[in-house]
């Protein structure tokens, strides 16, 4: 059907216009929600129509399987999502909450990991699957990082305070790059073998793919900020921008750092500094206007795919029934990993009785759950954990996100009663 990169590409590029359209002209669901609840409506149609017309399933699932989701989300768009999302955090309101921030985007995620994998694996067990314990620690790891993509609107819609919108927006951005980094130690773990690689070494990797992550972050960010300000050229400023993206993301991956990390810290400088030091009103409008673009269209493309992955998912009953649980132990992980660091930090701070549920429940998976997912080592128990990744993003976004709204207005409203 298509033969060649671009033809895919504006095959998606046309549907991604398409479906937005529809959904802002008669569905009227947050984009990303929209989006990708269309082309999940049309998978369904897909397989459906297959079982009368093979050749339409036949065709679109070698359309869908030739769509690397891995590396087009990890090695492209998720270094111009990060910076896009980090480029609009304003640091004046993130200093005031960087202690949670940065306590539920490390210790929450290495929490979430543990609890989930544990638990996990003792599920498998129950259902006589021998996954072994590592692939669950990575199953862990990589439906641990929340998604603010689809949750930011509809919260801000909902009046919640600005400062748990700054938790929720900077937690997710920090735990992204946390979440890439722990997933990349145990899938280190897991090529070497456990007995070639002891809790030393692998904290080592961690700490140098996390902090080498944050001082590249450091040096891209204050780098482009002083290109920025030795010029007066819109133009060139927003290719500078680009170019920091692109430039220093694909370096991160030869020095062996962090590149989500380095993207979040590059984007708050720029965005903040930057803006602020560097550039001129003009510049300012162009460069937010620019990011902004970006943002929605990478995120509805995103969507789009993800919504069309189901097509070459493989589900059998076994694996929806633990799908179905993992839901839930997913959701208690998120629970504990907010209220542990909570309840150590209201010491010293105190923190809005409202915030627990709206963090856990508001704590969406999206497509850099799918991609990790998607990156395991081919294996007998890749196909299972990917399909049990694919239905609790789905549940995510589809249900989490759609009640989210409703759940921060109603916990509004029982906050103001006496």
């Amino acid at each position: 059907m298509f033969t060649n990169l671009y033809e895919i590409l504006t095959f998606l590029v046309v549907l991604t216009a398409m479906f937005s359209y529809v959904n802002v002209r008669f569905i009227k669901l947050p984009a990303t929600i929209g989006i990708m609840l269309i082309s999940l409506i049309c998978s369904l149609l897909v397989i459906w129509l297959g079982r009368y017309f093979p050749s339409i399933s036949v065709t679109v699932k070698s359309l869908v399987g030739s769509i690397d989701f891995e590396t087009i989300l990890m090695r492209a768009m998720l270094s111009f999502l990060l910076f896009a999302g980090a480029i609009h955090i304003d640091v004046q309101k993130l200093r005031k909450e960087i202690v949670p921030v940065i306590t539920y985007s490390t210790i929450g995620v290495l929490i979430s990991t543990a609890f989930i994998g544990t638990t996990m694996y003792f599920i498998f067990q129950g259902f006589n699957m021998e996954v072994p314990f590592i692939y669950c620690l990575l199953f862990g790891s990589l439906i641990s990082p929340t998604d603010p993509i689809a949750v930011l609107g509809i919260l801000k819609r909902a009046g919640i305070p600005s400062s748990m919108e700054t938790k929720i927006s900077g937690e997710s951005l920090f735990n992204d790059g946390v979440g890439v980094v722990v997933f990349i130690s145990l899938l280190d773990i897991t090529y070497m073998g456990s007995g070639d690689h002891g809790i030393v070494q692998t904290g080592l990797l961690f700490l140098k793919e996390a902090g080498g992550g944050i001082a590249w972050g450091l040096i891209l960010g204050y780098g482009g900020f002083y290109l920025l300000k030795s010029i007066d050229h819109y133009q060139v400023e927003v290719l500078i921008t680009i170019a920091v993206v692109m430039g220093g993301y694909l370096l991160a991956s030869y020095l062996h750092v962090s590149g989500p990390l380095a993207m979040v810290v590059a984007g708050i400088i720029i965005g903040n500094k930057g803006k602020r030091e560097a550039m001129s009103d003009t510049t300012k409008d162009y460069v937010n206007k620019f990011w902004e673009l970006i943002d929605e269209m990478l995120n509805a493309l995103l969507f789009l795919l993800i919504g069309f992955e189901m097509i070459i998912l493989n589900f059998d009953k076994r694996v929806i029934v633990i799908g179905l649980i993992a839901i839930i132990i997913v959701l208690t992980g998120r629970y504990i990993s907010v209220f542990i660091p909570t309840l150590f930090m209201s010491y010293k701070k105190t923190f809005d009785r409202i915030m627990l549920p709206i963090l856990t429940w508001g704590g969406l998976r999206g497509g850099i759950s799918v991609a990790l997912a998607l990156s395991l080592p081919q294996s007998e128990f890749r196909s299972i954990l990917v399909s049990i990744t694919y239905i609790i993003v789905v549940f995510s976004i589809l249900v989490q996100g759609l009640t989210i709204g409703r759940l921060a207005k109603k916990l509004a409203i029982v906050k103001k009663k006496p």
